[in-house]
């Protein structure tokens, strides 16, 4: 198996900056670490644009939780898409579920169609619905480039069967993603049971702020289990090691 991609998810502009430095091949850009990627700023999207070279995708998720959304999320989506497309991003991350745990088509196609001649993944989203292969079978119908997925599971090695069923069905029709969990003492064993190309990961480690004074009576989210005086960055050593193995056979 030839040219194998590697995809880093960045929650920051200097994360994006590591990961083009340790050898990434392209960023999947978000907010919300805590809710499993929301769009970034204007900003962000911004600057990481002019201070990295490899492709980046930025996720169109106005906010956690599921992935049914109202008129005026929507809206909000499609607005967010024209403003990545003036700064020349070069793919969209997104996607829309029904109550009922089917694709919602209708919608996503209004975000494909949006999105012009950037590319589209189709996110976790997928991860959500009920029935798997046929979902795939719509997303390719709908013209969708990629799926990010974990076969279903909490994680993509718990999911790798899965995922290899859909890359053999997809063959060449769309891209499957494994993503979720990986990590260098998993990544060789995904490329051999998926025979997928492309891999997603965040290879992240928790960085300690610089407030020396903690105030332990406040929790500013109003959730004590969540760390408001650590963040995540990606890790250049972690992402080397996996970038190593990756291409090691390529």
């Amino acid at each position: 198996m030839k040219n194998s991609l590697l995809e880093i998810c960045c929650y920051s502009v200097q994360s994006a900056i590591n990961a083009e430095l340790a050898g990434a091949d392209r960023i999947e850009l978000c907010a919300g670490v805590h809710e499993g990627g929301t769009t970034p700023s204007a900003a962000c999207i911004q600057l990481v644009k002019e201070l990295v070279k490899i492709p980046v995708f930025v996720i169109i998720r106005p906010r956690g939780a599921d992935f049914c959304y109202s008129d005026v999320e929507f809206e909000c989506m499609l607005k967010d898409i024209e403003f990545c497309k003036t700064l020349g991003v070069d793919g969209i991350v997104s996607g829309v579920l029904l109550p009922d745990g089917e694709i919602d088509s209708i919608r996503t196609k209004q975000l494909l169609n949006a999105s012009g001649s950037m590319s589209f993944t189709f996110h976790r989203a997928f991860d959500m619905v009920k029935d798997h292969v046929k979902a795939l079978d719509q997303l390719i119908e709908l013209g969708v480039d990629r799926i990010l997925t974990s076969g279903g599971e909490q994680t993509a090695v718990k999911g790798c069967e899965t995922i290899k069923t859909l890359t053999e069905k997809a063959a060449d029709r769309l891209i499957i993603m494994p993503g979720s969990g990986i990590l260098e003492s998993n990544i060789q064993q995904l490329k051999n049971i998926t025979r997928a190309k492309e891999f997603h990961c965040s290879s992240k480690v928790l960085v300690k702020g610089k407030m020396e004074y903690k105030n332990p009576k406040i929790a500013m989210g109003g959730e004590e289990s969540v760390p408001e005086f650590e963040y995540f960055e990606a890790d250049c050593n972690k992402i080397r090691k996996i970038v190593s193995i990756l291409k090691a056979e390529d």
